[in-house]
């Protein structure tokens, strides 16, 4: 959970900033690998998560269809199998840094599917999709022995960059947590061009409103738990967030 300021400013920035879309949608395809977007994008896309971070237990036509998307959906983003993995990583680094954990799992997330080889094609890498320039700028330097790449390769060096860049954001846009998001997504000077406003880019407006669900879903008491053992019994599983490659415009 985040503590003093940090805390005050995740209320803040959801209370004060509108959302972009209120609502998550998400199905799982035939290889395994679930895709999650903002809006009803195709008629495989099932409501997943409605206005205020609650779920859909509608009772209508195809209520059973649906409520077994959601437990499919459920276990990939509530019980993902490395959330466990990373989940001591978040909550040390996040606590240094002041940011709530839940918020970093949820960028994690959206960013790369809790995949920590994830490798974008704008040259993101790793769990918080870091690009190498803003790696570098948050303490991580190259050396004899490993590049910038190699090491935002590594779990640990890679949540503490993306941490460092979020805190960063949170100073830069306080009290705002949609703009720290689009500014995550798009590169703070897109956000300042546009006069501090989520720019204009579909994928940045659904980056932020997907995050913010998933946030919601991350915070205690924020959904259901599906216990570990029907999660691992789905065998591995992959998560495919549908909104493009990150701008990081400087």
């Amino acid at each position: 959970m985040a503590t003093g300021a940090a805390a005050v400013l995740m209320v803040a920035g959801l209370a004060c900033a509108p959302a972009v879309h209120a609502e998550l949608y998400g199905f799982v395809d035939d290889d395994g690998v679930a895709h999650f977007a903002d809006r009803k994008l195709d008629a495989r896309y099932k409501l997943f998560m409605k206005e205020g971070g609650s779920f859909d237990t509608s009772r209508e036509a195809g209520a059973a269809a649906v409520d077994l998307e959601q437990h499919k959906l459920y276990r990939y983003v509530v019980n993902h199998p490395n959330i466990a993995k990373v989940e001591p990583m978040i909550r040390q680094i996040a606590g240094k840094q002041d940011v709530d954990p839940a918020l970093v799992k949820a960028v994690m997330a959206v960013e790369s599917g809790f995949n920590p080889s994830a490798v974008s094609p704008k040259g993101a890498i790793g769990l918080m999709q870091v690009i190498p320039d803003t790696g570098a700028r948050f303490g991580v330097s190259a050396d004899a022995r490993r590049s910038v790449e190699e090491k935002l390769a590594d779990p640990r060096i890679n949540i503490s960059a993306g941490v460092r860049y979020l805190r960063w954001l949170m100073e830069l846009f306080p009290d705002n947590l949609e703009l720290v998001l689009a500014a995550y997504n798009a590169g703070e000077g897109a956000v300042q061009r546009y006069n501090n406003r989520i720019p204009p880019y579909p994928e940045t407006q659904q980056y932020v409103s997907t995050v913010l669900q998933f946030y919601r879903l991350y915070k205690p008491g924020g959904g259901p738990v599906v216990s570990r053992t029907s999660a691992a019994a789905g065998g591995p599983s992959r998560v495919k967030m549908v909104i493009g490659g990150r701008r990081n415009m400087p």
